[in-house]
């Protein structure tokens, strides 16, 4: 039998262009992390390692590997995907590939090149920070970057990941490698270039249209198989030289539909289509898209409809998984995805800053019922405008859109991130705004057509934030139209208060930091460096001002932790109360607001920043509190704007009316429970209402107001709220207690008991693992059975720590 393709996938050799160094690397991978493995550098991650490293990126490294062909003869050719980025491959010594687009698929023909027996592939990989350099000098006039994103200069100048040259969460090394696909083909008749579907939904049967291009040396008849979920049709097609698109209808008389999470269920079709020679497959699911912008009175809206409904988007924006690739895995990555679903999400943001992620990504929210507001890959800089430059963007859009538009996970396109914002960042683009408006319009528009090419039917957005088609205003602070991206809280120091000031119709990114918790800290950090101030946890702090802010907030609203693992527990305390206080008050605006993606879900590295879920996947004081927010039926409390008043929202996601009792009560600092009122509230289907509203002058100084809350439909939780700040409360030990227990397969119940009151109770092991409840609050003679699952077994038990807001104060 003739070989007709070797995946090159494998083990190879990587050296340094001068020799100096030589190890292994497996690929895919990353040169940083071969280097780390074999020694030659140190960790990354660990302490201020970071700047021992940088040297990586500005040498040029080669990768190769041999392999053998019996018959050489024939059409044979490259596949090769995510290509990270200026870099030539070489068969034999024959150059078959110049690339320096990350996003782009390659697939070269080799036939030239090979030889019977055996062969050497090598790729040599140039410096990315020296081509921006040289790329930005021949720019017929400068192009800005942001320096406190990117202090690794010039990234903008490529096509690969933008953090990769820094960012205000993310470490700065540059890395270098190949992450997808690399293997050698034999092209005898056709290969299948594309497989695009559309859907038509007529009178409750739904039309799914197939279009595949193949592409082929000579003119030729191929068999086409098309199945889906077992249906299966053969053509026999006739094709011309180059690229022939087929298309194929297939009629679905009783559609069995796909719905985000909560909103139903996620039913998925299996598509294949299969040539002699080539096969993909695709999950399909059945759903319409729309986004609703239509006029109101405050602007105009911004909602999404899937199958009709109008659905409340509560989610994060999603960055990549590791700074490194080779410390990424589909498993680690779906653990992320479904604590975004654990904690009640329905959508997230690819962020322009990082990749097109791989099609099990996709496949992964297809299954989890996370809608994707896709972002093209460009953020918070200035980019070329010259043909070559958009040639090339024209070419990865129409490979990435192709590649991607059938999952029904992506509900939207969007151009870039902050690309409009940044023409008011930098001396070049204030002084000739029309030059690099023109610049910017002319990618934007590149972007759009190439995706309505590709993909006709694809629901476009230009920029996030935007307030409209055209529009190019001040979208981070005007909330009548459009998403919004809103950041006076954390970047100008503002109250959380200042979240009520807004109303935005969908806001796509809003944020505040915390440190990520101790057992992380404690990969990087040794003791002599537990103190927020020292180097290595400055180090690992990347937005300018970011610890000084968190502390100045802690002054505002707290009493000034005791220690280093207090700090970081109460920045985790005070950033969920600002992302609770900005999501309680814009759901209970609904339908005038209908999305609230906070920045951001995940990190990179360990790291101090936004995110809910630290650099491994644990779950911050945020995400157990966005468990309780984002409950498709929540109660919260919200004062009124001179704070005489304080409204008890009620908000339905669901389908269905549901009567909420609410059970209000006071408790006094030591704990005392006092019942105030009992209220009975109905909501109708994808609503918000006020279920009652209280006086503040009922709320005593030394009382907090708690509430409990069932609903017909089984949901329910609780909260507090403080009339005031934190630190004004006297508060008094809680005399908490906790006792253990075995679960089964090394899981722990624990039991918590209190005999004071106990404020943001969190638990905390020495190991990774997920607790089944969490940051909860106990009145006096209140108990919380919690379990605590550990990520991997272990021989040892874990050791926990409690923490509560009081005893993190107290030096007692």
């Amino acid at each position: 039998m003739t070989m007709s393709k070797l995946d090159l996938s494998s083990t190879w050799r990587l050296l340094s262009a001068d020799g100096a160094y030589v190890t292994e690397i497996a690929i895919p991978g990353d040169v940083h992390t071969a280097l780390r493995r074999a020694g030659i550098i140190s960790d990354p991650y660990v302490g201020r390692n970071e700047d021992q490293v940088q040297w990586v990126a500005e040498w040029e490294w080669m990768i190769e590997r041999q392999f053998v062909i019996d018959d050489p003869d024939g059409s044979w050719y490259l596949d090769i995907t995510y290509l990270d980025t200026v870099a030539v491959v070489f068969i034999n010594d024959v150059s078959v590939l110049s690339a320096d687009n990350c996003f782009r698929r390659y697939r070269p023909d080799v036939s030239a090149a090979l030889q019977a027996g055996d062969n050497t592939i090598r790729i040599h990989f140039h410096s990315s920070i020296a081509a921006g350099e040289e790329r930005q000098a021949r720019q017929p006039f400068y192009i800005p970057y942001h320096p406190g994103n990117s202090p690794i200069p010039n990234g903008n100048m490529l096509r690969k990941p933008q953090c990769h040259f820094g960012w205000d969460w993310n470490i700065a090394v540059a890395p270098l490698g190949l992450y997808g696909e690399i293997s050698l083909n034999r092209l005898e008749t056709a290969r299948i270039e594309h497989v695009v579907t559309s859907q038509r939904q007529v009178d409750g049967k739904v039309e799914l249209h197939v279009a595949l291009t193949l592409y082929a040396v000579d003119p030729g008849v191929v068999p086409v198989h098309f199945d889906l979920d077992g249906e299966r049709v053969r053509l026999d097609c006739g094709i011309a030289a180059g690229e022939t698109t087929i298309h194929h209808v297939f009629e679905i008389a009783e559609p069995r539909l796909w719905w985000p999470a909560g909103s139903g269920e996620q039913n998925l079709y299996r598509l294949t289509v299969e040539i002699p020679e080539d096969q993909v497959t695709r999950q399909i699911g059945l759903r319409t898209v729309e986004l609703i912008t239509d006029p109101d009175e405050a602007g105009s809206r911004f909602a999404f409809r899937i199958n009709g409904r109008e659905i409340f988007c509560r989610g994060a924006n999603w960055i990549p998984a590791d700074a490194l690739f080779s410390l990424t895995s589909p498993e680690k990555t779906q653990d992320l995805l479904q604590s975004a679903v654990d904690a009640n999400m329905n959508m997230i943001r690819v962020w322009g800053g990082g990749f097109y992620e791989a099609d099990w990504f996709y496949d992964l929210c297809d299954r989890l019922g996370l809608m994707v507001w896709q972002d093209f890959q460009f953020a918070c800089n200035l980019y070329p405008s010259t043909p070559d430059f958009l040639d090339d963007v024209a070419e990865e859009v129409d490979y990435q859109v192709r590649r991607l538009v059938s999952h029904p996970s992506i509900v939207l396109w969007c151009g870039d991130n902050e690309l409009v914002g940044a023409l008011t960042w930098f001396k070049e683009s204030i002084e000739n705004r029309d030059r690099y408006l023109v610049s910017y319009d002319r990618l934007n528009r590149t972007i759009e057509q190439a995706l309505k090419a590709a993909a006709p039917e694809a629901i476009w957005w230009p920029s996030s934030p935007a307030s409209g088609y055209l529009d190019y205003g001040d979208a981070w602070h005007a909330d009548g139209s459009g998403d919004m991206h809103y950041w006076s809280v954390w970047h100008e120091n503002k109250s959380f208060d200042n979240y009520r000031s807004v109303r935005p119709r969908f806001c796509s990114e809003f944020g505040f930091q915390s440190y990520t918790s101790l057992p992380v800290i404690q990969t990087y950090a040794e003791p002599k460096d537990l103190n927020i101030a020292s180097p290595v946890m400055e180090h690992h702090q990347k937005n300018a001002g970011g610890n000084e802010r968190i502390a100045a907030t802690m002054f505002r609203y707290f009493r000034f932790p005791k220690d280093c693992a207090n700090f970081v527990y109460l920045s985790q305390v005070q950033q969920a109360l600002a992302i609770r206080t900005a999501v309680d008050y814009w759901r209970s605006l609904k339908p005038h607001c209908m999305g609230t993606l906070y920045w951001q879900l995940n990190d990179t590295w360990p790291v101090a920043s936004w995110s809910s879920l630290d650099y491994g996947g644990g779950w911050k004081v945020l995400h157990y509190v966005a468990r309780r927010f984002f409950q498709p039926v929540a109660v919260a409390a919200i004062p009124s704007d001179d704070g005489s008043d304080i409204r008890v929202s009620l908000v339905n996601d669901t389908i269905e009316d549901v009567t909420v009792t609410i059970n209000l009560s006071t408790v006094s600092l030591d704990g005392t429970r006092t019942p105030l009122t009992s209220v009975d509230a109905l909501c109708s289907p994808d609503a918000a209402v006020t279920a009652v509203t209280l006086s503040a002058a009922d709320l005593t100084p030394d009382a907090i107001l708690f509430w409990s809350f069932t609903a017909t439909n089984g949901m329910g939780g609780g909260g507090h709220y403080v009339h005031g700040t934190y630190k004004a409360l006297d508060l008094a030990p809680p005399g908490l207690e906790v006792f253990m227990s075995p679960a089964g397969d090394g899981a722990i119940n624990l039991l918590v008991q209190a005999s004071g009151l106990a404020l943001f109770v969190m638990v905390e092991s020495d190991t990774p693992g997920r607790y089944s409840d969490n940051a909860f609050d106990l009145a006096a003679g209140e108990s919380r059975r919690i379990t605590f699952t550990p990520s991997e077994p272990s021989a040892a038990s874990p050791v926990f720590r409690i923490y509560d807001l009081y005893s993190c104060q107290s030096a007692d």
